[in-house]
């Protein structure tokens, strides 16, 4: 499968840490994607044009400062299935779900009530209690959560659909995580979209862990907004530059906005004049001027995406997966202490749930060279990713598993 793998070649375009001078198997791409060896190259061309230019950098640099955040829109647009006046990378991911939740969470009347998925990722669950508590509600009062089922670890799509048609009265926003941290789930994003708008509510999602690992297609799917993060399947370091989607039949509209120089109007900007005028695009939500350096890293891993192409990816993506699936049913029918909390359909991400010496278990695969992550209280995920990741690196993490348990 290595040598047939239309995509190996992109292995060798990153930087693989090191375990007693071997090349680590590296699986955790889902919380930090790994180093693109042209980063140093990229952020290089920022520090020689501030040395050269100065502030004069904002617009006599090889890349303009000034419309730097121009020059990723495309790439993605292509990975959320955007159009490029949809998407914009600004600050972190958080940070930017709180600002569009000032344009997209508007509580009036009845109508006060956000629905999520239970046990969301942290940030995601801070947000929605402070965003509560910002506009004066009880968070026990005015937060849907929707669980899986007893017995299950995964939520199935009709309970959400049912959450939304019995609140359907009470309910201003639907938020939800587009692929699930802790299970690996994909959520059915049309579907739940269509639901929450038959019910009055506008949705969004938070795609901080499906972004460049799943087929998206925001702006067909009709999602009023969503944000992510760059540092997972993105690969653009920590802490870098996060992203932002909003739908083009909101670019125009009334929406309350925080609001900050950098999403006025371009041809007035430097005016210095009172009166916030947005920029009819998703732009019109930024804030600030770009980060240049974390943007330089930014641009130079969604290059890799462009010549790989993500469809390519995915297709790889389902193949590495499907074979750790494989590997782990492989080794449970020996050791039977095993157990995949991930559904069939999902992205690079396989949440195994060890029940037997979990932490050993997990301890050993690091001494081995391999880096997955552990999630209490006792599941170790898996994330392949197609880009760097290989079917020997699936099968090798198999072998030493096997062996954790003999």
């Amino acid at each position: 499968m290595d040598r047939k793998d239309p995509l190996k070649k992109f292995r060798g375009r990153f930087i693989i840490p090191k375990h007693k001078g071997k090349n680590v198997i590296y699986f955790t791409g889902n919380s930090l994607g790994l180093q693109p060896k042209t980063a140093a190259k990229y952020i290089q061309q920022e520090l020689t044009d501030w040395a050269k230019f100065g502030v004069e950098g904002h617009f006599k640099a090889k890349n303009l400062w000034y419309s730097y955040h121009e020059l990723v829109a495309g790439p993605l647009a292509e990975l959320s299935g955007a159009k490029k006046e949809e998407v914009v990378a600004m600050n972190q991911l958080t940070s930017n779900l709180h600002f569009l939740f000032v344009s997209f969470y508007r509580p009036e009347g009845k109508r006060i009530k956000i629905l999520c998925e239970a046990h969301a990722f942290p940030s995601d669950q801070y947000l929605l209690e402070s965003q509560l508590k910002f506009h004066g509600f009880d968070p026990a009062e005015a937060l849907i959560e929707v669980s899986p089922r007893r017995g299950e670890y995964t939520i199935r799509t009709e309970d959400i659909l049912s959450a939304i048609e019995k609140h359907k009265e009470e309910l201003a926003l639907v938020f939800i995580g587009g692929v699930n941290y802790y299970s690996g789930q994909v959520m059915d994003m049309k579907t739940i979209t269509e639901a929450g708008h038959q019910a009055g509510a506008l949705v969004g999602f938070d795609l901080a862990h499906a972004i460049g690992n799943i087929c998206l297609d925001l702006h067909n799917w009709n999602v009023d907004f969503a944000a992510w993060c760059s540092y997972k399947y993105l690969n653009s370091g920590p802490g870098s530059v996060g992203g932002a989607f909003i739908h083009t039949k909101h670019h125009r509209s009334e929406l309350q906005r925080f609001a900050g120089w950098w999403g006025h109007d371009k041809n007035s900007r430097f005016k210095m004049e009172k009166g916030f005028s947005p920029i009819p695009t998703a732009e019109g939500w930024q804030l600030s001027n770009a980060p240049v350096f974390s943007m330089a890293i930014h641009k130079a891993a969604l290059a890799v995406f462009e010549e790989a192409g993500i469809s390519r990816i995915i297709e790889k993506s389902n193949k590495l997966t499907g074979y750790l699936r494989f590997i782990i049913d492989g080794i449970n029918n020996k050791s039977n202490v095993l157990e995949i909390l991930t559904p069939e359909t999902a992205g690079s991400q396989l949440s195994i749930s060890v029940h037997r010496q979990g932490k050993e278990v997990f301890r050993k695969l690091i001494s081995k060279g391999i880096m997955a992550d552990w999630r209490e209280p006792n599941v170790i995920r898996v994330a392949p990713v197609p880009l760097y990741n290989s079917f020997e690196d699936v099968f090798r993490f198999g072998e030493v598993l096997l062996k954790s348990f003999t």
